[in-house]
């Protein structure tokens, strides 16, 4: 059963909304994180009110570059437990290279092992031909596109001001060689209690489309961090038999205080 990794791939790449219109639309800037962040996500399935952890994801990120240019290089690692190994064993790993000026992506790597199914893609962005180049390759992009690691922290400094309940943002993404159009449907502000704590969210839903990696609808629903740091602090999707669940259960090198926690 791939319980973890559907819940992984979806923590990273649901997540992106469009910023604070200005001059150039792609141009955003980082006001949420800091180089040296580390996020730990715990993966539960639950039945009948019953959780059973399954894995763990870790996202980082830290200071480089890349042809010259200072870059954020986020890193998602994550595993399945060692139960879990007997069942589905998974180990995914997924990198960007993100503009330190703009959150655009120049190059991603997914190096992903599931079930014994193994996966290397390498992408690299040319922003000024709006291409990607893979290794089966080179695709046509949109402007603003995003990958599954960069639009995470691209849409953790989202202006959510102008946002009213059942409003639709749409993105696009580039994964397996293909763009992605996708949304998310804003549900507007709540408090939601999770394994780290109760805090106060922003909650969303996205739609996943039939054909990619994704099932179809607005099934799945996102909280967010309602603070300056914008975390996905809960991820809970139906499946055929319970559902999954994937908590923040630890958030190290924050660039604000977690405001939004109300109660531990």
């Amino acid at each position: 059963m791939k319980i973890f990794t559907t819940a992984f791939i979806l923590l990273s790449s649901v997540l992106s909304l469009p910023l604070r219109i200005e001059e150039d639309p792609c141009i955003t800037h980082n006001y949420a994180f800091l180089a040296g962040e580390s996020i730990t996500y715990k993966v539960y399935y639950k039945l009948a009110g019953v959780y059973v952890g399954a894995g763990e994801a870790v996202f980082t990120s830290a200071l480089d570059q890349i042809n010259g240019k200072p870059v954020y290089h986020v890193v998602g690692d994550g595993k399945t437990y060692s139960f879990y190994d007997n069942f589905f064993k998974v180990r995914d790993k997924y990198e960007s290279y993100i503009d330190t000026l703009s959150l655009q992506p120049y190059k991603f790597i997914r190096n992903v092992n599931e079930g014994g199914h193994k996966t290397y893609e390498n992408v690299t962005f040319n922003k000024i031909t709006n291409t990607a180049l893979t290794n089966q390759g080179v695709f046509k992009v949109p402007q603003c596109v995003q990958d599954v690691m960069s639009s995470m922290y691209y849409a953790r400094n989202v202006d959510f001001s102008h946002l009213k309940p059942g409003d639709k943002i749409p993105f696009s993404m580039f994964l397996d060689n293909e763009v992605h159009e996708l949304y998310i449907r804003y549900l507007g502000k709540e408090t939601v209690k999770t394994k780290y704590g109760k805090f106060r969210a922003i909650k969303f839903k996205p739609l996943l489309l039939k054909g990619t990696i994704f099932e179809g609808g607005e099934k799945m629903t996102v909280w967010v961090s309602d603070d300056a740091n914008h975390i996905p602090v809960r991820v809970e999707s139906p499946i055929a038999v319970g559902s999954v669940i994937v908590d923040m259960i630890d958030f190290r090198n924050r660039r604000h205080p977690l405001s939004s926690l109300t109660d531990l």
